[in-house]
């Protein structure tokens, strides 16, 4: 076939050996091949890309490469205007349980379950057209994964600024509205309506309380309550990538 020349762009960047980044790439090709191959070959899943040029004039990840091509690869970005189209809706691996309890703290749709397998996971992607999050590359790189994303932090709130920052997600947070367990929506509940299920110090000092649609777990303003307050509010206050 021939010579053909990338170059990808932004963050795509993170996934290529250092001396691939941020320079023009000369990749030969043996045989007929889709330019979605070629990309992940080099480390790059194709949920992480926004579009590509080839010679100037835009191509889908299908187009079959042709020698002398000079293709510009571009990361998916969304425009601030555009979030609440996003449809934020995730499906997050084993490896983010922490990530998940703070994403439906915040009130975003947030489905995990330790068992699940790298196949599970893209069938749900797939199936309820759910953003994946992972830090697996090759789990991104599923022919079944549409929208997708690889976490690059390691701390669990590192992570959270990153999703908030990535999606746009920050208007979006509707924090205590999800049962961080188990992902169903909260509603209020009378005190009289659930006496019986709790503790005696609870019933003294505490007169409102939610319960979940879904298990049934009974929240109210206490300790966590407390303590997660600050985290929320820098979240909030959350701006221009500053998490400080």
């Amino acid at each position: 076939m021939g010579w053909i020349y990338l170059r990808f762009h932004g963050c795509l960047n993170d996934f290529l050996h250092l001396t691939q980044r941020e320079q023009t790439i000369n990749y030969w090709v043996k045989e007929k091949t889709a330019l979605k191959h070629i990309i992940e070959s080099l480390g790059v899943p194709h949920p992480e890309v926004g579009y590509a040029t080839v010679n100037g004039y835009p191509q889908p990840l299908t187009y079959h490469v042709q020698d002398g091509d000079d293709i510009h690869v571009h990361p998916f970005t969304l425009n601030g205007n555009d979030a609440s189209t996003l449809d934020p809706r995730f499906v997050l691996d084993n490896h983010l349980g922490k990530l998940t309890h703070y994403l439906r703290l915040l009130g975003f749709d947030a489905l995990y379950d330790p068992n699940w397998q790298d196949r599970d996971l893209a069938l749900i992607a797939n199936r309820e057209d759910r953003i994946l999050l992972t830090r697996d590359r090759g789990l991104l790189k599923r022919n079944l994964v549409r929208r997708g994303y690889c976490v690059r932090a390691h701390h669990p709130r590192e992570q959270v600024f990153e999703i908030i920052n990535r999606f746009n997600l920050k208007r979006l947070v509707n924090p205590f509205q999800r049962c961080p367990r188990c992902n169903g929506l909260l509603e209020s509940v009378r005190k009289q309506d659930i006496l019986d299920r709790l503790e005696p110090l609870t019933r003294l000092y505490y007169d409102e309380f939610d319960r979940c649609t879904q298990c049934g777990q009974i929240y109210w303003k206490g300790s966590h309550y407390e303590r997660m307050l600050p985290f929320i509010e820098k979240v909030l206050n959350y701006c221009n990538g500053d998490s400080s």
